[in-house]
């Protein structure tokens, strides 16, 4: 179940080192037996492959709390293995250089999208062409050149959700690439559906707390391996230490997600009743595809909400909170509110751009009827 591999998965080799968590390994270098096992072992690192018994060599290559978080993300998300990170956009950036370097320039990307991917897509950064499209217009927009489709479900920051196998099959050999941030492997897992990429801002709810920044890829062996080399390349590794607080955050993942959903849910059935409240975008409130319970295992801990007053309704709203924070970011234990057409989707072309009375809650861990009360305070002040 995923609740045990949560919390045992990445730890199998503890009992043999004879310890009960994992210990830290900072080395950014290790000792060599030799000039051709030092040499063989780094071949083998830089080209994407493990270290199977040989030196670690360097630690842009190989480390081992990172290969324990891989091991078990990887585990959750029913994939062949998985390729951590410095960042969530570390590790699209990744994903995009993969292509470009086959020769497949050109990405198909559903809106919404985090406005971190959906800039860097439109500003052909790295050597990529992009042609934003929905989910029905996915077959039309592939193209010789089209190395990636891009998802994101729920989606930032309406939490709109997208048929995964649908878009799979539109797709055909095209690999897709889902961001699993908002729903995380406890709610869903891409790769069941036929995606090719799972990504992660593991900033969020896999650290859960705040206090780490890490992204990771869940993929296939193929994938894992030219994502490894890029890595070993271009020195987008994730810190040991950061590591090591992703891999423990994977332990409570599961009491943490199901726990803000259920906040999540109660939040969301108020907010719908407030008259101060165009829309509420949840999908425990509004599901057409029908996809909880056949995609998505529950509705997720993120919602949004649409105020009548507009910018300036927002604006009080977001100023007034005493209980909920207002900062950026989500998945942490405690409550965050962002105004995404100002701040995470700021540089995003205005005609995807968020309305500008729309605010993103993320649900924390406080009882539920204290950030009603909160929001209520909010909102009649």
């Amino acid at each position: 179940m995923l609740d045990t591999r949560a919390v045992h998965a990445g730890r199998d080799d503890l009992a043999a080192l004879g310890v009960h968590v994992p210990p830290i390994d900072l080395s950014t270098t290790y000792p060599l037996p030799d000039i051709d096992a030092g040499g063989a072992s780094y071949d083998e690192l830089t080209q994407g492959r493990g270290p199977d018994g040989g030196s670690l060599v360097y630690q842009r290559l190989w480390n081992p709390n990172v290969a324990r978080f891989e091991d078990a993300l990887a585990e959750l998300e029913q994939t062949d293995g998985a390729v951590a990170f410095g960042s969530g956009m570390a590790a699209l950036t990744a994903c995009l250089l993969a292509i470009v370097a086959a020769g497949r320039t050109h990405v198909v990307a559903v809106r919404p999208l985090y406005g971190g991917t959906d800039h860097l897509l439109s500003t052909g950064l790295l050597g990529t062409t992009v042609t934003y499209a929905k989910p029905t217009e996915v077959a039309g927009a592939i193209r010789p050149d089209t190395g990636l489709v891009i998802v994101e479900t729920p989606a930032n920051p309406t939490v709109d959700l997208v048929d995964l196998r649908y878009v799979v099959t539109a797709a055909g050999d095209v690999p897709v690439l889902v961001d699993n941030t908002f729903a995380t492997p406890v709610l869903q897992q891409p790769a069941r559906h036929g995606a090719s990429l799972v990504l992660h801002s593991a900033t969020k709810y896999l650290g859960g707390h705040g206090d780490v920044m890490g992204g990771v890829v869940a993929a296939g062996v193929g994938w894992v391996g030219r994502l490894r080399q890029i890595r070993a390349v271009t020195g987008g590794l994730l810190h040991p230490l950061a590591a090591y607080e992703l891999h423990r955050g994977l332990q409570t993942l599961p009491l943490r997600v199901r726990a803000q959903q259920a906040t999540a849910i109660k939040v969301a059935d108020w907010l719908s009743a407030q008259p101060g409240v165009e829309r509420v975008h949840y999908p425990g409130l509004n599901d057409p595809q029908g996809l909880i319970g056949r995609q998505q295992a529950g509705p997720g801990a993120v919602l949004a909400f649409t105020l009548t007053g507009g910018f300036e309704a927002a604006s009080k709203v977001a100023r007034r909170l005493r209980l909920i924070t207002h900062a950026v970011s989500l998945g942490g234990v405690d409550t965050l509110i962002q105004h995404p057409a100002a701040l995470t989707h700021r540089l995003v072309a205005s005609e995807a751009k968020p309305s500008d009375g729309l605010l993103r809650l993320s649900l924390g861990l406080e009882d539920p009827e204290d950030l009603i009360t909160d929001l209520r305070n909010a909102l009649d002040g």
